[in-house]
């Protein structure tokens, strides 16, 4: 009788729920990011920007192939994730190319906050130095894009404030109030919370006013424009709180969405990142909430957060439907396999 030898791997520390929930969901957010990428690459003219966009492309396509290489000697499913398929570069420009810059400063920000919580949760060494190594790059990415659009003059820096004369402690319970009049100044956090919140809106409504221009499935573009609708709020909300609080609004983008009416995406794939926005909107209103320190943004944070679930679950209703969205690992059924 013959015995197979079974596969030898370097290690034979498995893959722990944390490290397969991990690489899978940036699996599928890399293969999103090379899509979008690519495209933006083949229209981008801006001499200065091109070397960036290019070695964007380049580290989202190595992260594609690291986690392929990780999960292949585990003999892990691959995900689908999104391809070639899901782009079409022969529709026309949509944005124009400073929103390329704008693209890679803001998923390497989100990126630097997703990446340090990823690698947090792991503790299989390759796969935490995966997660450190995306950090690390995102980081210098980070970096570089915010250098380039200030040298373009297209970023707003978060707003000023004058240093203290000296340390405080909060003397009175009415620090967190903030319903009826009263109102203390916005702390520092506050503030630069606000500030962020409303940069990621203005990034969404971009997104969002492209796709919908696009859109041909009216269900789909009604729902693109909801989501619009729910950032341009959110916009208007935190702009009208920095101006009580006698600071000017800020404005951080300028229109960068062309007069193209051809999708270079299928409905997926436009599907999938807004999903994915939803997911982000959440997490960082949620993030404010618990740094917030008045009632009147504690209130307003948690009527956001309600209206960005409701919109979420209507967005993961679609996928669902129409059979676009992917299925994380799950765990092992023992009920069935007792019941079989």
């Amino acid at each position: 009788m013959t015995f197979q030898q079974p596969h030898v791997k370097p290690t034979n520390i498995e893959l722990s729920c944390t490290e397969i929930g991990g690489l899978w969901a940036i699996y599928l957010q890399e293969s999103m990011t090379v899509c979008f990428l690519t495209y933006l690459l083949h229209h981008l003219q801006d001499g200065g920007i091109v070397p960036l966009a290019k070695e964007a492309l380049q580290i989202s396509q190595e992260r594609v192939d690291k986690i392929k290489k990780i999960f292949l000697a585990e003999n892990f499913p691959i995900p689908a994730g999104f391809s070639e398929n899901d782009v079409n570069l022969a529709a026309p420009p949509l944005f124009h190319d400073t929103f390329t810059l704008s693209f890679i400063y803001m998923t390497n920000r989100l990126g630097m906050i997703n990446f340090s919580f990823t690698a947090s949760n792991n503790v299989r060494l390759d796969v935490l130095d995966f997660f450190k190594e995306c950090l690390h790059t995102s980081t210098e990415m980070f970096g570089k894009a915010v250098r380039m659009m200030l040298e373009k003059g297209i970023y707003d820096r978060p707003p000023k404030m004058n240093y203290p004369d000296k340390i405080e402690y909060i003397q009175k319970i009415s620090f967190i109030d903030g319903m009826f009049g009263g109102k203390r100044p916005l702390n520092a956090i506050e503030l630069s919370e606000i500030f962020f919140n409303i940069e990621r809106n203005y990034f969404s409504v971009i997104i969002m006013l492209g796709f919908a221009q696009v859109m041909e499935d009216k269900k789909l573009k009604d729902l693109v424009l909801r989501g619009k609708k729910i950032s341009e709020q959110q916009i208007d909300l935190f702009n009208n709180l920095l101006m009580e609080e006698d600071l000017l609004g800020t404005v951080t983008v300028s229109m960068e969405v062309t007069n193209s009416i051809v999708s270079p995406f299928s409905d997926k794939f436009i599907m999938a990142m807004i999903n994915i926005l939803n997911s982000v909107d959440i997490l960082l209103i949620s993030h404010a909430l618990s740094l917030s320190m008045r009632a009147d943004l504690t209130v307003d944070y948690t009527k956001i957060i309600a209206k960005v679930m409701s919109y979420a679950k209507d967005t993961y209703d679609i996928m669902v439907e129409r059979k676009w969205l992917e299925q994380p690992p799950l765990t092992t059924n023992r009920k069935s396999l007792i019941q079989s």
